[in-house]
């Protein structure tokens, strides 16, 4: 075994209590509160990479502070004896989230996989999903779309402050105005027929629209069935652009132009952010911002309006006197 491979597997020496193994605190999204696809992909990556310096993982659906599996995970109450982690990788953080808040002001060893101003003070890894957003506009902009809506998470995840969620709208919204569009934005369900329902409010509110940005992969398909229910053609006479994964943005017809999240190299990033915690408590932390490149697929093209959905130009009223 080389001293490289040993440095890697075996976690650092610590106090009298390490237990080798890291918390996930991860809460479920789906709308059963299950685990959606993509999270499972981050349950798996995040295992993996922490295998790969020793440790095991254990998985917590904590959404709040007073959850408690969080308490015992974290040794919170006496009663609770000691903490069954070394340290915890938090996700699915909200604007104001009291997990962070406890394990910032407690001190526990803590990164997250997502950030709010409370996750400035430990490592972070996540998307720019503001710039993102905005970058998605700008290339149906580029491609001569001016009416593009914007379809988001579900409105319990956006109530509830999901950074994500909240700087995806936000990216969208600043590049909408900035060129001079109207932004209309829309919540959706994670699921096929929230999808479904969404185009069909999107085109009622406007026939005219011609593009839509998503955030939304778990409502893909959905969202492919509305615009064909409404006689909408993919790339032909609607362009769809969004964030997703490569294996579910290639698995639509026309398979998805879309910016990729990477489940694995962000698991990866968070992990070695947390042993790096774990092994240098005073050191600076890191935060790492990804912003991957939009991937052309075959869901954008040149904007073509069907005959007759856009508006009947207004002419002004003469007041002739023959």
């Amino acid at each position: 075994m080389t001293e490289h491979t040993r440095d890697r597997t075996t976690p650092p020496a610590g106090a009298d209590h390490a237990t080798h193994t890291l918390g996930l605190l991860y809460p479920p999204s789906g709308r059963k509160r299950d685990y959606t696809t993509m999270q499972l992909a981050f349950i798996g990556g995040v295992a993996e990479a922490a295998a790969a310096y020793g440790y095991d993982m254990l998985l917590s659906p904590a959404d709040t502070l007073d959850d408690d599996s969080f308490r015992r995970m974290v040794g919170q109450r006496p009663a609770d004896g000691e903490p069954r982690v070394d340290g915890v990788i938090v996700m699915e953080i909200r604007r104001e989230d009291g997990r962070v808040e406890y394990l910032a002001g407690a001190d526990f060893p803590f990164v997250a996989i997502g950030r709010n101003h409370r996750c400035d003070g430990a490592g972070w890894v996540d998307l720019d999903f503001a710039g993102l957003a905005s970058g998605c506009v700008r290339h149906l902009a580029d491609l001569g779309h001016h009416r593009i809506a914007f379809v988001n998470r579900s409105e319990q995840l956006f109530n509830v402050g999901y950074g994500f969620a909240r700087l995806g709208h936000e990216g969208y919204t600043t590049a909408m105005t900035d060129l001079g569009h109207e932004p209309r934005a829309y919540l959706c369900g994670d699921d096929l027929a929230s999808g479904e329902e969404v185009v069909a409010r999107i085109l009622a509110d406007d026939p005219a629209t011609t593009s839509l940005v998503t955030l939304n992969e778990a409502a893909l398909e959905g969202v492919y069935r509305g615009l064909t229910r409404h006689g909408r053609s993919v790339p032909r006479d609607f362009s769809v652009v969004g964030v997703a994964a490569s294996p579910w943005a290639e698995q639509v017809i026309p398979q998805l132009t879309a910016a990729e999240i990477p489940a694995k190299e962000m698991s990866r990033v968070a992990v070695e952010l947390m042993v790096e915690r774990l092994r240098s408590p005073g050191s600076t932390p890191r935060h790492v911002l990804l912003k991957p490149l939009i991937t052309l697929r075959a869901s954008t093209g040149r904007c073509h309006p069907l005959p007759g959905s856009e508006p009947e130009p207004e002419f002004p009223d003469f007041d002739m006197d023959f």
